[in-house]
């Protein structure tokens, strides 16, 4: 298909790519200004897209499911710190409701500079294609692929074939994905760039680099479509305001703001530019929070954590030559990464270079499975992105099953003579790749997720023994929604369990509203500071998906200016008025920041649309957390951090530490437990309140109405919707 593309308009191209690789048909619709307008763009628009492609009928394996690439109005725009980010959306495999996930790398600055703000990509191939977006000569195409079961030998083959037809790496943006993302529901997909300022391994300049979308399965959506790689050419827009921006002037200004807190925050404080988001192991393992998982969330701290910290990344394995921003113009330089000999595998012995790891995957693959060796973390690393599945889903479910030969529920026999026991990093990496291939039984059941590895250990267990150990699999099989937990011990943030358990509408990940370390830090003394926090932080933090925008500068460099401000300083309003500037100047808006993130309620309440369609009268259920992510789930766990359990309770109950004694371990855990799920269900109910949805967490016709987003559900959402408030 031959297209035609306008100059961009408010950081807007105006235009969707849709592509049906069925029939290998294209088209390049307008972006309906009213649609754009409501729901800004990335995350927001992305949802928009798949309510109208899909029914409550429709299932994620399904050709209509689409696979749908969202940037934003502000992303791609060099001129200010982290516009690198965009969306990708589609229905989960994993957990069956709306998946997204952001991600970073050139791929969505490049499809806005090749003239659209979202593709949208449906049917099924009859054999492995790459679809081809090029800027240069205005086309799109529909081509044959090779089928390279991983993600790195289809880079090889991409860079080769468009090298080889004149093309420069620099106007290379491409998504990959693996044998990994056929074999499971949470494949990941890879967005690759090329860096010309790494150090390469032969003494060159440039490396290849990757960012993922590696929640809720998006990866295995594109591969269920028999699309290899998504490949975009294009060249940077040039001019006196090549975005189009209302005022360009203003936009550049904001940037250099937000340019120079960066520049002179990081350095003194989180240490971003050396230690990448690994530097979070340190804050998560200190004895007063206890919040770095261990052992499957059994345990928050350890001794050895300081092992595969971000400060030992820094010393020994990250390379910090070149520039490690994951797009031009961000100093905040936080994407790490390093070379790394590898000891499994069909590449056993070959150095390789590891995007990472980020701070989920370095305590996913260290701390919570109980290992404390940062090569085998980077080597665990690279063997999920090659193979294309999700870090995060991949480790936790490989603690779920330690735990599981912990407590005896399984046994070398239930996964043909492999101990996954704590800290066995052979046995660690022998399931990862049987997991890529499928290649036993329980690894194939592992890929489907955890609730179905829940049931086959559960039926092992019963056969073998006679006993039903489902309730006692529940307290640790840690999900929501049927998503992996994303890597934060919560026993002491009630925000955060509220964040995983009903604020997060993908499932239990951080990305809604990452509040445990400004819980952790007293940012939300009172109850109602924290039911308040799961309303403000997922405006922001969601609203960044929609612009397409990193929350890294954001979130971890805290603007000393904010010191000043009334109200929230954790929420970081110094810079939040430096966003509002950039927006401003972009669209040609005049709104404070708190109105510009008060519009992600729109999304928000579309994305819990589309669950209330999925789970219905299920709903509020699905709103819930493992007793093992709200505290100890044993007595001898109690035991473990009695001081601040017994001070807790004491504190919650009015009992002297003397009347506390006398409980026993046993009387103080069920206390302890009531206690905080008493909390939880309250903060939920506020939450669903403070919302505008039922008691059972579905959102109100009123509310609806409000925000203006009636109108743009489909007649099935309404019906429903009105069904379900009756």
């Amino acid at each position: 298909m031959n297209y035609s593309t306008s100059k961009l308009q408010n950081g807007y191209a105006n235009q969707i790519l849709m592509v049906d690789v069925t029939d290998r048909t294209c088209a390049a619709p307008p972006l309906d200004p009213k649609v754009r307008d409501f729901f800004v763009g990335g995350r927001g628009l992305g949802l928009y897209l798949l309510h109208q492609a899909v029914s409550a009928e429709t299932r994620p394996t399904d050709p209509a499911n689409p696979l749908i690439i969202a940037n934003g109005p502000l992303g791609g725009i060099p001129q200010f710190p982290g516009t690198a980010k965009a969306m990708a959306i589609s229905l989960s495999p994993l957990t069956g409701i709306p998946g997204v996930s952001n991600f970073g790398g050139y791929f969505g600055a490049f499809l806005k500079y090749a003239g659209f703000d979202a593709l949208q990509v449906t049917g099924k191939a009859d054999r492995d294609v790459m679809i081809v977006v090029n800027a240069f000569t205005s086309e799109v195409t529909v081509e044959e692929a090779p089928s390279d079961d991983e993600a790195f030998d289809m880079e090889r083959h991409v860079e080769e074939r468009f090298l080889a037809a004149g093309y420069q790496r620099r106007n290379l943006a491409f998504l990959t994905t693996g044998i990994g993302a056929a074999n499971t529901t949470y494949g990941c997909i890879n967005s690759h760039y090329f860096d010309v300022t790494k150090p390469a391994q032969d003494g060159s300049k440039g490396v290849w680099r990757t960012k993922q979308a590696g929640r809720t399965g998006l990866g295995s959506v594109m591969r269920a479509k028999r699309i290899r790689s998504i490949v975009v050419l294009a060249d940077y827009p040039h001019g006196d305001n090549p975005y189009g921006a209302a005022d360009w002037e203003k936009a550049k200004a904001a940037g250099r703001r937000l340019h120079t807190v960066v520049k002179e925050v990081d350095p003194h404080s989180l240490k971003m530019a050396r230690k990448g988001s690994a530097g979070l192991i340190t804050f998560m393992n200190k004895d007063e929070y206890l919040a770095l998982p261990v052992n499957n969330y059994q345990a928050g701290s350890d001794a050895r954590a300081p092992q595969i910290s971000g400060k030992f990344y820094a010393e020994k394995l990250f390379e910090h030559r070149g520039m490690d921003g994951c797009f031009p113009g961000c100093n905040l330089q936080c994407t790490k990464g390093g070379w790394v000999t590898l000891v499994s595998g069909n590449h056993m012995g070959r150095k390789v270079w590891v995007d990472g790891p980020e701070y989920e995957t370095a305590a996913g693959f260290g701390s919570n499975i109980g290992v404390w060796n940062p090569e085998f973390i980077m080597e665990a690393n690279w063997h999920c992105d090659n193979y294309g599945f999700d870090t995060i889903s991949t480790c936790v479910i490989m603690a779920f099953i330690m735990e599981c030969f912990q407590r005896g529920y399984l046994t070398s026999a239930d996964t043909d003579g492999l101990e996954l026991t704590w800290g066995n990093e052979t046995a660690s990496l022998a399931f990862i790749h049987r997991l890529a291939h499928g290649e036993t039984e329980v690894a194939r059941v592992a890929g489907k997720g955890m609730l179905e590895l829940f049931d086959w250990v559960a039926a092992r267990y019963q056969a073998r023994t006679g006993i039903d150990a489902r309730s006692d699999l529940a307290l640790f099989a840690m999900q929501t929604k049927g998503l992996p937990f994303s890597l934060y011990r919560t026993h002491r943030s009630l925000s955060m369990q509220g964040s995983y358990a009903a604020a997060s509408d993908i499932g239990a990940h951080h990305a809604a509203a990452w509040l445990i370390k400004s819980d952790l830090l007293g940012a939300f003394p009172t109850f109602e500071d924290k039911a308040r926090a799961l309303i403000t932080y997922p405006r922001v933090r969601l609203g960044n998906d929609n612009m397409g925008l990193c929350k890294l500068p954001w979130v971890d460099v805290f603007n000393p200016e904010s010191s000043s401000r009334n109200g929230d300083i954790f929420i970081n309003p110094a810079s939040q008025e430096i966003y509002a500037d950039f927006y401003n100047a972009m669209l040609g808006t005049d709104l404070g920041w708190e109105d510009i993130f008060a519009q992600t309620d729109r999304d928000i309440n579309l994305q819990r649309v589309m669950n209330v369609l999925r789970f219905g009268t299920e709903t509020g259920r699905m709103d819930w957390i493992p007793d093992r992510a709200v505290g100890p789930t044993d007595d001898h766990l109690y035991e473990t951090e009695h001081a601040e359990n017994d001070r807790e309770l004491c504190a919650a109950l009015g009992l002297t530490m003397k009347e506390l004694m006398s409980r026993g371990t046993a009387g103080k855990r069920e206390m302890l437990m009531n206690h905080r799920k008493q909390q939880l269900r309250k903060l939920v109910a506020v939450y669903y309140e403070q919302r505008g949805w039922n008691a059972n967490g579905v959102p109100k016709v009123a509310t609806l109405k409000g925000l203006g987003l009636w109108d743009f559900l489909s007649a099935e959402a309404r019906e429903r919707i009105t069904e379900l408030n009756a």
